[in-house]
């Protein structure tokens, strides 16, 4: 690190979890963030702000004045452009030093299985059940630590999916996907705004735990939150050894 990055990090640094070692790996590491709105946002800010040295920020929609309630990623001026690129912006400019990489696209198959195996911790903050479990299939196969986010209304939930570690779950071991789970979209629902705020910086808090290699992580244990009495319940989710997604995996990263 030069004289530059020693300052701007320098409250990380003094964290003896974390210190010089543990910065150099941030530095170093990409992350993948899937979905640049309510949970995106302060997700990529985040891992922005705390020096992770490459972001890939994948999002095909557009900036609408309705996100502007929750999305703080985004700005009114940048209303009607690609969230990616709005996103690359409010990115740059809180620390340009970082690498971002904006896909306005909707990345599924063998294009979304490359990106995930090219990237060293992967954030979903998508808001449909179709994506997460191609986000969870491609990092199974790809040995690659998920991290978890949704909201909605008042409610909110967050969680780690490694499948590095024998014991843990994957997403499809608590929500599998031959089975029926209601669709609920902010668009007819609502969300509270500050919800989404706390949910996506769990996502970053856990995700940079997890390249500095600090802590224990989310790994079989499920955050819920309910804003509306700010109680957050904590329940453990086992690995189901029948799951079609994870059952028959081994570990394929250290």
């Amino acid at each position: 690190m030069d004289d530059q990055q020693l300052l701007r990090y320098s409250r990380h640094i003094l964290l003896d979890e974390i210190d010089i070692d543990g910065q150099s790996r941030l530095l170093q590491a990409h992350a993948l963030v899937i979905g640049a709105g309510g949970l995106g946002s302060p997700a990529a800010m985040y891992l922005a702000s705390a020096g992770v040295g490459r972001i890939t920020l994948v999002d095909h929609d557009s900036v609408d004045l309705t996100n502007l309630q929750r999305q703080i990623m985004h700005t009114t001026a940048r209303v009607g452009q690609p969230k990616v690129e709005s996103g690359r912006e409010a990115l740059q400019q809180i620390n340009p030093g970082v690498q971002v990489l904006a896909l306005a696209e909707r990345v599924e198959g063998q294009r979304l299985r490359a990106l995930v195996a090219d990237a060293d911790v992967v954030l979903d903050c998508s808001d449909n059940f179709a994506t997460r479990h191609a986000v969870n299939a491609a990092c199974v196969a790809a040995g690659v630590p998920l991290v978890s986010g949704a909201a909605i209304r008042f409610d909110g939930q967050v969680s780690v999916f490694d499948s590095r570690q024998e014991a843990a779950p994957c997403y499809a071991c608590l929500f599998p996907p031959e089975r029926e789970f209601e669709e609920v979209q902010c668009s007819t629902m609502g969300v509270f705004s500050p919800l989404v705020g706390i949910i996506g910086t769990v996502q970053a808090a856990e995700a940079i735990k997890l390249l500095a290699g600090i802590g224990r992580s989310l790994a079989g244990r499920l955050l819920i939150l309910d804003a509306r009495e700010m109680e957050w319940t904590s329940i453990a989710v086992g690995r189901d050894r029948q799951c079609k997604v994870c059952g028959q995996r081994h570990p394929s990263r250290a």
